[in-house]
């Protein structure tokens, strides 16, 4: 149940009609509830949209690894939202059902490909403990290059943001979706 409510589309004044129109015309096609939240501040809402179209579309990172950061992030934070709508794209996007499996149930996938096991391990400690070592940093900079890891820390921050806004602000999963991850704060 939401903490605060969610803007209703016949609500918006002209500042949140254009980031509503510009949304639902980019590659999303949709206004999802996570926008509509941080539609409270168009300005936001606009800036937090286009960097995650930036960051879920066009990254040197293949769609696989983007997903598998993704679903980590969002088992992190318990966010079934996140999950909710990143699942299906990670399986489509080649990641194996072993691995989206494992991180669901808060196990460590038995990875097949080193880059997966590298991003992987990668996203954990920087989520975990705050800092990756010296070594995992340098494996995962060593298969994505200078550029793919800039965007593979700046992918986990801006999921970690949106799965606290999901999380905090109570935005409900659409109508007839289960929650795939225990609720926040439970384990």
């Amino acid at each position: 149940m939401s903490r605060i409510p969610l803007p209703k589309e016949e609500e918006l004044d002209d500042t949140q009609r254009k980031v509503y129109n510009d949304i639902k015309a980019g590659k999303r096609g949709a206004v999802l509830d996570l926008f509509m939240m941080l539609m409270h501040n168009a300005e936001l809402a606009d800036r937090a949209q286009r960097l995650g179209v930036l960051l879920r579309y066009d990254t040197s990172l293949e769609t696989r690894l983007s997903e598998l950061v993704v679903l980590t992030t969002a088992k992190h934070w318990n966010s079934s939202y996140e999950w909710h709508f990143h699942e299906e794209e990670a399986r489509t996007g080649g990641l194996a059902d072993e691995i989206i499996d494992a991180i669901r149930v808060g196990n460590v996938p038995n990875f097949r490909n080193s880059d997966e096991a590298a991003l992987y391990a990668y996203t954990r400690e920087i989520l975990d403990n705050r800092h990756a070592s010296d070594e995992t940093y340098q494996t995962a900079l060593n298969l994505i290059g200078n550029a793919g890891m800039v965007e593979l820390t700046c992918l986990i921050g801006y999921y970690s943001m949106i799965a606290m806004t999901l999380n905090e602000h109570g935005v409900p999963l659409p109508e007839g979706a289960v929650p795939q991850l225990p609720s926040p704060g439970m384990e």
